[in-house]
């Protein structure tokens, strides 16, 4: 999901867009999954110099990424749909509503219970060692930048900073996740549940533990496992729970218990009951596709 919380911020999708070549381009890898320069240019009549400069304007906007990788005659770039979704946000529902924002590492969990196969890395090396659970309470967990477990959870702490004469409104949580999968594949279904203050929001179920490409921001250290994930955005207001969008459940944001003088406890969580037990990862900033942890945003009146 590529989600624009501003009409302005998506100008340059709206430019790589306007364009039927271009158009034509993400219908072939939609179909298709991943293609080479050649085949593209192949496929919608042009040559090889004039489909880069499209290209180059359908990376730029982060609708496709483009990776240079190894053929049987040098090497060769390849090109991948990034999202099957974009959100445009045009207007508030609520105008004149205040907001802040939080963000956090992904190693910044205040608790947790997971199961094996887990870990978790900095940008520069695996914490502790892998498929030990111990080592998710280690204070080397807030450099963190990827984590992962088969089952189980993590909960994050978002700071409450409303008043006794603020409301509530609406809670938004982005994040990178995936599937997690031994080494990885691409088809690896996971019912990945959402809480918040032990409110169940409900589930999401991940396609995969994608390791195809690698992510564009993984260190070259990385081994050829989970490599990027699906950015989604969940969302609690009045009308209900929402991810991408999309309608998740008819939890509200009146039903979900608040007390100002604590924060809102978010857990992400594969737990015993769920049909698809695929386990999750989430992505920080130097993992994945999008340079981001946990991103929160709360909306007040």
């Amino acid at each position: 999901m590529i989600y624009y919380d501003k009409l302005q911020e998506a100008l340059p999708l709206f430019q790589a867009l306007d364009s039927e070549i271009r158009l034509r381009i993400l219908e072939l890898l939609m179909e298709n999954r991943k293609m080479n320069m050649n085949e593209i240019a192949r496929a919608v009549g042009l040559s090889n110099a004039a489909i880069s400069v499209h290209m180059k304007k359908l990376s730029a906007a982060g609708v496709i990424s483009i990776s240079s990788v190894a053929g049987k005659r040098g090497t060769q770039k390849v090109c991948y749909l990034n999202e099957d979704t974009i959100l445009i946000k045009l207007a508030e529902e609520f105008p004149g509503r205040e907001s802040y924002d939080t963000e956090f590492n992904v190693g910044c969990y205040s608790n947790y219970q997971v199961t094996p196969t887990c870990g978790l890395s900095s940008h520069d090396q695996i914490i502790g060692a892998l498929d030990q659970p111990q080592f998710f309470a280690s204070p080397k967990r807030f450099q963190a930048d990827i984590l992962w477990f088969t089952q189980g959870f993590v909960e994050y702490l978002i700071p409450n900073y409303l008043n006794g004469g603020q409301t509530l409104d609406e809670i938004q949580i982005s994040f990178e996740i995936s599937s997690e999968a031994p080494g990885f594949c691409d088809v690896w279904p996971s019912d990945i549940y959402f809480y918040l203050n032990g409110t169940e929001l409900g589930y999401w179920t991940c396609p995969g533990d994608f390791g195809e490409r690698a992510g564009r921001l993984n260190p070259e250290w990385w081994p050829r496992v989970n490599q990027y994930g699906l950015l989604k955005l969940l969302t609690v207001n009045q009308l209900g729970t929402f991810i991408d969008g999309l309608p998740l459940n008819d939890v509200t944001i009146q039903d979900i218990k608040t007390d100002t003088a604590a924060g809102f406890l978010f857990r992400i969580a594969v737990p015993e009951h769920a049909k698809h037990i695929g386990g999750l990862t989430l992505y920080g900033t130097h993992f994945g596709n999008y340079s981001q942890g946990i991103r929160v945003k709360i909306l007040y009146h």
